[in-house]
């Protein structure tokens, strides 16, 4: 089955809002073996959506629309759908009985407008909302089946997974499909489809690439008779081309391997930072729990912090500048120290926009400490994406990737390096 997007909204059209719903839909319906073929974003204007909604249904069997169905008068999409569908909005007292016990759950007065989400087109199939008040429609057209849906993200995604993707397979006897993705980090995203080839040959299995800062998450889907069997057999040829860069499974985020790893040999960790401003620390304390494991941080921005409060020594910092792997190892030692913890974290560089020292912009320097050997310090090549606050926020973004990842290979006993194939090459790729 074909499928097409459309999502309702003058603030998408105009771009006030980011269209995420759509981003979404894509990947979801991906992931789950539908083809989609078309995405069209349309205004507030009833013709328009019926003229799309038409169109969209001359070309493929399915149609999924995105907003326009809350409670005020340019939420248009019901009325849109009942005049492509030739019938008229009729009351359905269920969903208006359901309006009034969720205001009086919360102890507010409906207002008039608010029963415009009990209308619906003669005919039309209600999608259950669990998540919220507006139901979502199915709408039988000339050419196919539209499946109206709220803006609401939190509701659309609710709506789309327990009912409209089962019915969708239904409708067109989608294969069995199994799924996995695996989380990478420190590795561009070219070098790991380069490295890939052979499992992207695999029959029935088909991979998907997903990059963010320094890192890459790898979608694998396989479809048809043993698709359990298929995926099986593509992670572990994976897992064996790639080594020790795979890191997690699924939402297995890098802090959550990280205090994992920290819990398993009752050991904290500490994080002094320059460039990054705090977002290590905050990074490890986005998990509940992480007081376990996360000792505290020190975020010496000022060079001459980084010798009063970590004990960088003040003739390294005269002779070298703040930017230095030996100052980043003094910092994770220093951090390490004062704050009694297993293990150190310090970082140092250059965020940008502009040089510093003579340093160019994405010059950083991470150093990890921890019982049993010196410092470990790497100087990821950082690339230099856009101008300005950009700039920064990648290079930022990217610094705290790499600082939580040289932690986990300290702990696991790796080689900073590990699995990355030549060091100096790795370092001209990594992102």
């Amino acid at each position: 089955m074909r499928v097409e997007l459309l999502t309702v909204g003058d603030e998408l059209l105009l771009g006030d809002t980011v269209n995420g719903n759509a981003a979404w839909l894509g990947r979801r319906l991906a992931d789950h073996g539908v083809e989609v073929t078309r995405s069209v974003v349309v205004g507030d204007e009833t013709d328009v959506i019926v003229e799309a909604v038409t169109a969209a249904l001359g070309r493929a069997g399915a149609v999924i629309t995105t907003g326009g169905l809350g409670p005020t008068y340019d939420d248009l999409t019901r009325d849109a759908l009942a005049k492509a569908a030739g019938v008229a909005l009729v009351r359905d007292p269920a969903l208006e009985r359901r309006l009034h016990e969720r205001a009086e759950a919360v102890g507010r007065a409906l207002q008039p407008m608010a029963f415009r989400m009990a209308e619906v087109p003669e005919g039309a199939g209600l999608l259950r909302n669990s998540a919220g008040t507006a139901p979502g429609l199915r709408v039988e057209l000339p050419g196919g089946v539209v499946y109206a849906l709220p803006g609401v993200p939190f509701e659309m995604r609710t709506i789309m997974d327990e009912v409209v993707l089962p019915e969708l397979a239904e409708r067109a006897g989608l294969p069995a499909v199994e799924r996995r993705t695996l989380r990478t980090a420190g590795v561009w995203e070219s070098v790991v489809a380069t490295r890939l080839a052979e499992v992207e040959a695999m029959d029935g299995v088909r991979l998907a690439y997903l990059p963010d800062p320094a890192e890459v998450k790898i979608r694998v889907t396989a479809a048809g008779p043993d698709a359990a069997g298929r995926l099986a057999a593509a992670e572990a040829r994976i897992r064996e081309l790639l080594g020790p860069v795979v890191y997690g499974v699924e939402d297995e985020t890098l802090d959550r391997v990280v205090h994992r790893l920290l819990a398993e040999r009752s050991a904290t960790v500490a994080a002094a930072e320059s460039l990054t401003g705090g977002l290590i620390g905050a990074e490890l304390t986005a998990m509940p729990g992480s007081s376990a494991t996360f000792a505290g941080g020190v975020v010496a921005y000022a060079t001459e912090l980084k010798a009063r409060l970590l004990g960088v020594p003040e003739g390294l910092l005269a002779e070298h500048g703040a930017v230095h792997p030996d100052v980043a190892a003094a910092m994770a030692e220093g951090v390490r120290a004062r704050l009694g913890a297993t293990y150190g974290v310090g970082v140092t560089g250059v965020a940008g926009p502009e040089p510093q020292d003579g340093h160019p912009v994405g010059t950083v320097y991470i150093g990890v400490a921890g019982p049993g050997y010196s410092p470990i310090v790497v100087s990821p090549r950082l690339p230099v994406p856009g101008t300005g606050r950009e700039i920064r926020a990648v290079i930022r973004r990217m610094t705290v990737v790499h600082a939580l990842e040289l932690l986990r290979r300290a702990l696991l006993g790796l080689d900073a390096d590990a699995g990355t194939g030549d060091a100096r090459e790795d370092r001209e790729d990594r992102g």
